[in-house]
């Protein structure tokens, strides 16, 4: 904190959104909040949040060439302390989930009133995470279908692939750790989903946090 205020950093590749935000907490909450900085890279999100010892980030999810999801994985891994909001132009819930598993404290959509984007960074900033109840309500399902002995139905491979799938990474760095193509890789994922009994990635890491499964690595590998 500074002064007493959280302090804030904006990662967006549209510079004139990232003024009017500032413009909106200086205004609605200056008393709360200080926007120390702003970028329109993600590859110098990590260098701005450390050199301002950012409390929280907002990082849009479309940001070329990086991308918003492999920003904020980044950030939570160099700096964890540091909350991190997500905010996406588009209501893909795909992207959401993905930035949630790669760390993020909460999701909104950049169509959400602006006035009321005071209270998730208040919530975010208190440690509690700001969810769309969409998005809640697609993670409750996937948690509700979930089959009893399923991690005895599933192989060694299948656990790392799922492991992979829940963290939110995309199918080009998945097939690496897997030591397959891409191609195969999407077989791989498409057959798993079939497994698990999951529509999408979405339920597929919903799944892999009932069970526990980021937890236990000693599971993943033996």
């Amino acid at each position: 904190m500074r002064d007493g205020r959280y302090v804030v950093v904006i990662v967006d590749d549209h510079a004139l959104f990232s003024q009017g935000l500032t413009l909106l907490l200086e205004s609605r909450a200056g008393d709360a909040f200080v926007v120390a900085g702003s970028t329109t890279a993600g590859e110098e999100a990590v260098a701005l949040v450390g050199r301002e010892a950012a409390d929280i980030a907002i990082v849009d999810l479309a940001l070329p060439p990086l991308g918003g999801v492999t920003t904020i994985r980044r950030l939570t891994a160099a700096y964890p302390a540091t909350r991190v909001l997500a905010l996406s132009g588009t209501e893909d819930m795909g992207l959401a989930a993905a930035a949630l598993r790669a760390g993020a404290a909460g999701f909104l959509g950049k169509s959400a009133d602006p006035e009321v984007l005071v209270a998730p960074l208040l919530t975010i900033a208190a440690g509690v995470r700001v969810l769309p109840a969409d998005l809640l309500d697609a993670l409750l399902a996937a948690g509700d279908r979930a089959g009893d002995g399923l991690l005895d139905r599933l192989d060694r491979r299948d656990l790392q692939l799922w492991e992979l799938l829940a963290r939110g990474l995309e199918t080009a760095e998945i097939a690496k750790p897997m030591l397959v193509s891409e191609r195969t890789a999407k077989r791989m994922i498409a057959a798993l989903l079939h497994k698990l009994g999951a529509a999408n990635r979405i339920e597929a890491a919903a799944l892999a946090g009932r069970y526990g499964l980021l937890d236990d690595n000693d599971r993943i590998r033996r």
